[in-house]
């Protein structure tokens, strides 16, 4: 059985074809532009990469173009859309309608429509998305995979705010917590790796990339997690602030004569690592000028690891203890420096990691010392395969899907 997996950006698509009879990817690719003159898409498959400048006015015209190279006698994996079995779409936010996967149908897409106010850069695009699936494959299974499913097991006293009680009930404003289908791969991956079952395990995830969340899953369920009302919240990320002190919005808008939008602009695309080192987002490049001795750099990287490890200590917190802390994400999988200097910080935990094995890049590992109280992994996070798996159980595949 095969699985086409969608990840729709407002201007952007991601996609993969899996396998699911061996969970091996087949295809992927990446629409960039869409609605822009100059929109083109990159195509894997058999380790080859293909690119292709194709307009695209919107998404139809994009997932139109995505299929025609997918069952493509030179750059194909399929000989028609009928070896398809069904679509699955990331969308994400599900707000506090959607606890787990869900079949598409046009009832669900109007309640997707009704988050759109909670995700305004993501679930319009998603829809666009199913919309253009449901006129170019109308009879095509398709389901529904939310962000913020895994983190409905979140107890009220831990996703409400301490604001009026009417703007939960108005609006909907509490935490909800976001990479929930990443979390939920990881904890898998681990108890599988550890040969245990995953309600025996306390485990911290720690998805860290341009984007980063922490979240504590105890007996296979989210319990706490960093992200709140959007994935604004939490640590701080690439250009995201993560959490402040309100009274900053409210003291910069009035000291700086900035709008709402100029505000929201700010924490998203000037704050994090970037907003404190001005050097750039990406880690990578942080690290290179804190290591020439840059202090700025230094300082972001300072603050990032000691707000993370806090965050870590809040997780254990909810679950009562911590048995496995797993690192995930571009610089959880493939930054030795930050997972070490943030395992130093939690060593009153436990938490020893051994030097050498830290430096793996990329790949599952054990990275603890031999006598850490805590494990801790390394484990490439796959939200594809998850999204496959959760698409695969709702179509009804008799297999035992995990």
């Amino acid at each position: 059985m095969k699985i086409l997996v969608l990840n729709s950006g407002s201007s952007s698509l991601k996609y993969q074809v899996i396998d699911m009879d061996t969970e091996e990817m087949l295809a992927k690719g990446y629409f960039e532009r869409i609605g822009q003159p100059n929109s083109f898409l990159t195509h894997k498959v058999k380790g080859e990469v293909h690119k292709f400048e194709h307009p695209a006015e919107n998404h139809e015209k994009a997932i139109a173009f995505v299929l025609s190279r997918l069952t493509n006698e030179n750059y194909g994996v399929l000989k028609d859309l009928e070896e398809l079995d069904g679509i699955g779409h990331r969308v994400v936010h599900g707000g506090e309608k959607f606890s787990d996967s869900v079949q598409i149908t046009q009832e669900v897409i109007e309640e997707i429509k009704k988050c759109s106010d909670l995700a305004p850069l993501h679930n319009p695009a998603c829809i666009l998305g199913m919309e253009a699936c449901q006129k170019i494959a109308p009879k095509m299974k398709m389901v529904a995979v939310f962000d913020t499913a895994f983190h409905q097991t979140i107890t009220k006293e831990k996703y409400m705010y301490p604001i009026p009680y009417q703007y939960y009930e108005k609006y909907g404003i509490r935490k909800y917590g976001f990479h929930g289908t990443s979390h939920q791969y990881v904890s898998n991956r681990v108890a599988e790796i550890m040969g245990k079952d995953k309600k025996e395990l306390k485990i911290v995830n720690c998805h860290l990339g341009q984007g980063c969340s922490v979240c504590a899953i105890k007996d296979g369920k989210s319990v706490e997690t960093s992200m709140g009302l959007t994935p604004l919240g939490g640590i701080p990320m690439g250009s995201r602030s993560g959490d402040l002190d309100p009274s900053i919005l409210t003291y910069l808008m009035q000291k700086e004569n900035l709008s709402a939008d100029d505000m929201n602009f700010i924490l998203n695309k000037k704050s994090g690592v970037y907003g404190i080192s001005e050097v750039s987002v990406d880690f990578r490049d942080i690290e290179a000028e804190a290591l020439s001795g840059e202090k700025q750099a230094q300082l972001a990287l300072d603050v990032y690891h000691y707000l993370t490890a806090c965050y870590i200590a809040r997780c254990a917190v909810a679950m009562g203890g911590i048995d496995v802390l797993t690192f995930t994400a571009g610089v959880g999988e493939k930054g030795p420096m930050s997972r070490k200097a943030i395992a130093e910080q939690l060593a009153f935990l436990g938490v020893k990691i051994d030097a050498e094995r830290n430096e793996i890049r990329g790949k599952e590992a054990e990275i603890s010392t031999s006598d850490s109280k805590v494990k801790v992994y390394i484990i490439p996070t796959n939200e594809e395969l998850m999204i496959a798996r959760e698409t695969l159980k709702l179509i009804g595949d008799s297999r035992d899907v995990p």
